[in-house]
């Protein structure tokens, strides 16, 4: 796999002058003329792109899946995720790519907050669309980060770090407000979620299968694990784990109550390997173990 290390190899493979900060750049895209190279057919790079696309055409691929670039989306990668891109289909049109290397985040609360964005690691068909007035709260932003990298002094990380917190907290809000506002669609995605929950514990092939992993679930949906989480956190107030512990729990409090099953059958018929592992999380969501469950009931 080809590895882009730098800000200054990435402006060069675009044709682009050498970027004025060696860690931060805001690239017009209208400016970017991809060289021909192999480089393209597969690759990770090793910084951060927050990319607000208009009248972008093209495929690119993440995986297995191609997925058409949209009108005025803003999408969102974190370092060292594999991307695919057809040079011979893709026109950037206008926007603005905002690129930062972790380098540059060192010292710095962000550093370690940048994990909590969790739309880093959606996949390109869940990019946020955005209004025409929110689309200018960003442009602004990102026009205060360019205008900064022109004088670099003592100052200059810590205020572009704060117009890139400033822009990801937007973000944030923006993902919140789609999540609502798309209600058929994700009422759709929802009603999907349960059903392959209830397939999943009801067809009694949990111990062959193993524990349902949030990766899994999301798999079947077509959508990445972290946009599942955040959908299901907007709607319900939990995350996927928190589901999937919600019916596990469901189906061993029915186990434990209307079967004779030992402890340990039941813990592997829900698919654990372990019967500690299966009464530790049982405590932990019901404040009783397994036993003193079952107990409750004679």
């Amino acid at each position: 796999m080809n590895t882009i290390k730098s800000i200054s190899q990435f402006h060069r493979l675009l044709s682009l002058p050498e970027p004025l900060h060696p860690l931060v750049s805001v690239i017009n895209l209208s400016d970017c003329v991809f060289l021909e190279d192999e480089i393209w057919k597969g690759f990770v790079n090793r910084f951060y792109c927050v990319a607000l696309k208009r009248e972008a055409t093209g495929k690119i691929r993440y995986g297995q899946q191609h997925y058409d670039y949209d009108k005025g989306v803003l999408s969102f990668t974190a370092p060292n995720q594999v991307q695919y891109l057809d040079l011979k289909n893709i026109e950037c049109g206008s926007g603005d790519l905002l690129i930062f290397h972790p380098d540059f985040l060192l010292k710095h609360p962000l550093a370690t907050n940048i994990n909590n964005y969790g739309f880093f690691s959606y996949a390109v068909n869940e990019a946020l669309h955005l209004s025409a007035e929110e689309e200018e709260n960003l442009i602004a932003i990102l026009k205060k980060i360019s205008k900064e990298c022109l004088h670099i002094d003592r100052h200059t990380q810590e205020i572009i770090l704060s117009q890139i917190e400033l822009l990801l907290n937007y973000s944030n809000r923006f993902y919140e407000r789609q999540f609502i506002t798309r209600k058929n669609n994700n009422h759709q995605l929802l009603a999907k979620f349960e059903q392959l929950l209830h397939q999943y514990f009801d067809a009694n092939s949990t111990a062959e299968q193993g524990l349902l992993t949030v990766q899994h679930i999301a798999g079947l949906m077509n959508l990445s694990p972290n946009y599942l989480s955040d959908l299901l956190r907007v709607h319900t107030g939990q995350n996927t784990q928190q589901h999937i512990h919600e019916k596990l729990i469901d189906k061993a409090k029915e186990k434990l109550a209307t079967s004779d099953l030992s402890i340990s059958e039941i813990a592997y018929a829900l698919g654990f390997e372990h019967a500690q592992s299966f009464s530790a999380l049982f405590k932990k969501k019901t404040n009783l173990s397994p036993l003193e469950f079952r107990q409750s009931f004679n």
